[in-house]
């Protein structure tokens, strides 16, 4: 169950001085591993595009570099003990070669550097997205396959990544791959500003009935879930985990309430599944043939995330990990709420 919301501040187990890479230390999650791992007085380094100069001003390393760049993921690895593979390339649309030669090869390039320097343990972050069957997930545990058949390059190209690094296991390298599920909170770069973009502009629209339930995480909790992965690697090696809030939510229920409180107008105007379907079909068509920018307003894959139940059974997590979430989505929506309206 969730415990208490007071235990927003950094976990207080003990840190030890193993140094530790963290890949896509810049992003939203990244950013918070990387801060919690400095106050904690690990020696870190950061791989990312672009240098933080807040965080090298915090006693950060930085390697500014991609993960196409096999030269840079082989020195980032040197004398490291952990790493914490955050980056890949996220989106619901693009090319699928972009996506396999991040995702796909620039997770093989980093194992692979990862063992030739002796790293011991190798934290993955993953996706629920893994596992897309396009039914409702309704309390699925880690038993379901992994997915071959997506409309989207992302899950596709992870479900590959995932699965070589749980193969790559080892007594040498330990490595365990993490699924957190729609990551928020405090600062969130990425859903809430959509979310409210999207609102605003009136384009979002209520796709299927609207009861759909859906699990989310708090950026805190995911965060304490890698570090504790790290922690308790001797218990959780070699497998998969889904890491939630523990709290499914109506997800069109949350995304009105949490509209609501910032004054802005709930979403009242709805598309069937099918409907939304056909129109993200025909937008991928004309992405496909047209020099047209960005991503289509409308996919297949973003309907049926849209419109299904996506929550998960977590128990794995609570025993092998010791896992709990400690931010409540009550409370970290509080919080949320509290951030927006303070900009």
């Amino acid at each position: 169950m969730p415990s208490s919301d007071s235990a927003i501040q950094p976990l207080s187990h003990s840190a030890h001085s193993f140094p530790v890479l963290v890949t896509g230390g810049t992003g939203f999650l990244g950013r918070h591993i990387v801060g919690r791992l400095l106050a904690q007085g690990r020696p870190v380094t950061v791989l990312a595009r672009r240098v933080a100069d807040d965080l090298v001003a915090r006693g950060a390393r930085f390697i500014a570099a991609s993960l196409d760049d096999a030269g840079a993921l082989r020195d980032a690895c040197a004398g490291v003990h952990t790493v914490f593979h955050v980056a890949a390339k996220v989106g619901v649309w693009g090319r699928y070669d972009d996506f396999y030669r991040a995702n796909v090869i620039g997770t093989r390039t980093l194992l692979a550097s990862a063992r030739e320097h002796g790293v011991r343990c190798f934290v993955h972050t993953s996706t629920p997205s893994v596992v897309y069957n396009g039914l409702d997930l309704a309390g699925a545990d880690e038993s379901l396959p992994l997915t071959t058949r997506c409309p989207s390059a992302y899950p596709l190209t992870k479900a590959i990544a995932e699965r070589e690094v749980l193969a790559a296991n080892s007594p040498g390298l330990r490595t365990v791959a993490l699924r957190p599920h729609l990551i928020w909170g405090n600062d969130d770069p990425h859903l809430i500003p959509r979310v409210l973009a999207q609102a605003r502009g009136g384009r979002l629209r209520i796709v299927g009935d609207g009861r759909n339930r859906v699990d989310m995480v708090h950026v805190e909790n995911a965060t304490d879930a890698h570090l504790l992965a790290e922690t308790n690697i001797g218990q959780c090696a070699g497998r998969a985990y889904f890491i939630t809030n523990n709290e499914p939510v109506v997800l069109w229920e949350w995304i009105n309430n949490l509209l609501v409180s910032l004054g802005e107008r709930p979403v009242g105007k709805r598309i069937s599944l099918r409907a939304a379907s056909a129109i993200g079909a025909c937008c991928e068509a004309a992405w496909r043939v047209l020099p047209l920018r960005g991503e289509p307003p409308m996919t297949r894959f973003v309907a049926s995330e849209l419109a299904k139940d996506h929550w998960f059974n977590a128990t794995a997590s609570y025993r092998d990990i010791g896992y709990s979430p400690r931010v409540s989505m009550a409370g970290g929506t509080a919080a949320l709420i509290e951030s927006l309206k303070a900009k």
